[in-house]
């Protein structure tokens, strides 16, 4: 890193004296863990998605591992998920010995194209894990379709896009269910965290007890346990850092597609390819800012460069199939899924959070000219 040069961050939470008072509330009342706070968050975040029930736990890969389970998965099932996503699309169904299959991604979109989708379907298949990539919803009607030709389970990893809204309801709110996560990057960030939102009673039941160790909530003590569980709990801390940012969400996601819509400004004509924009039946609700360099132009370097700058950045994000984990256990390799591998070897993240000052975009952007 050059000298004197002040780091920009690649992401930073927004938090203030809200976030603050709740967890004060929370200290001075004991309750730690399975408290009314938690309780107090899954009905905030049901009414904002519109779905009937939410239940929070300690991750979102947590969340998609139960779906994981309750979706009957294991050994000698295949499910297809999508190559442009974090690991944990295909770790939550691996977990359970199910086998992973990779179908490509719209170059558009960066979401599960749904003729690829429809192309990887065996007579092994049992779920879909579908990916709403960087807060852009996914094409989640025509998947739904598939879905239901084939007897498949459907389960959303909407873990990078709360606020997002498809075909003029949000994302959560359309009769799947789904996940998000709170990670300090996300749009509601409490530290660790997650949510599986649905509109269904018994799921939602089951939900709840899997995440405490098995245990039944109805006529049952606490040492009453009817199933293997897992001890995927939240806490009441937690719960309270994100009802602080709940309350302020709408303004989250104006600061994010503000500071999102300035570097659109800054970097046009430099020749590097933005994410896509919203039309009719999308709108992104902003995670992170990813761009794509022009072919040819090795990004390794350019983030090497911007690091030097004092400016971080990250690829985002390498192929999950071509992790060393997959190509050891499952053998896969380069050509799996093109248009996703192309696209993996371009992009990379800016650095992108609600409170990032005009002037420290225009350094990124400058440095990042310089680098093409």
């Amino acid at each position: 890193m050059s000298t004197g040069l002040r780091e920009i961050p690649l992401a930073r939470p927004y938090l203030d004296e809200r976030e603050e008072e709740l967890v004060l509330e929370v200290l001075r009342s004991g309750r730690l863990s399975l408290g009314p706070a938690i309780d107090r968050f899954e009905e905030l975040v049901a009414e904002r998605v519109g779905s009937s029930y939410a239940a929070a736990v300690s991750s979102a890969t947590a969340g998609l591992h139960l779906l994981s389970r309750i979706a009957g998965l294991g050994p000698g099932d295949e499910v297809v998920t999508s190559p442009i996503s974090f690991v944990s699309s295909a770790n939550c169904f691996i977990l359970e010995g199910a086998t992973p299959v990779f179908a490509d991604v719209d170059p558009r979109t960066l979401n599960l194209d749904p003729a690829a989708l429809e192309a990887a379907v065996t007579e092994r298949t049992k779920a879909v894990v579908a990916v709403d990539m960087f807060g852009y919803p996914c094409e989640l009607d025509e998947i739904r379709v598939i879905c239901e030709q084939h007897g498949l389970a459907l389960i959303e990893d909407a873990a990078e896009a709360l606020g997002a809204v498809y075909k003029g309801r949000a994302v959560g709110g359309h009769g799947v269910p789904a996940v998000f996560g709170f990670y300090p990057n996300k749009q509601v960030a409490t530290g660790e965290g997650g949510v599986v939102v649905t509109d269904s009673e018994e799921e939602w039941k089951l939900l709840r007890s899997l995440r405490n160790q098995g245990r039944e909530y109805e006529g049952g003590g606490w040492f009453h346990h009817v199933r293997v569980g897992l001890n995927y709990r939240w806490t009441d801390v937690q719960a309270a850092i994100g009802i602080a940012q709940l309350e302020k969400l709408d303004r989250l996601l104006a600061l994010r597609t503000e500071v999102a819509q300035r570097y659109d400004q800054l970097l046009a004509g430099s020749g590097v390819e933005p994410l896509c924009p919203d039309d009719d039946d999308h709108r992104r609700s902003w995670f992170v800012y990813v761009v794509a360099v022009p072919s040819g132009v090795d990004r390794d370097r350019v983030i090497e460069q911007l690091r030097a700058e004092g400016i971080a950045t990250a690829d985002y994000v390498p192929c999950v199939h071509l992790q060393p984990y997959m190509r050891e256990t499952y053998g896969f390799a380069e050509g799996v899924c093109p248009v996703a591998e192309e696209v993996a070897k371009r992009t990379l993240a800016l650095p992108f959070f609600p409170q990032l000052e005009a002037q420290d975009q225009e350094r990124v952007v400058e440095a990042l000219r310089a680098a093409l």
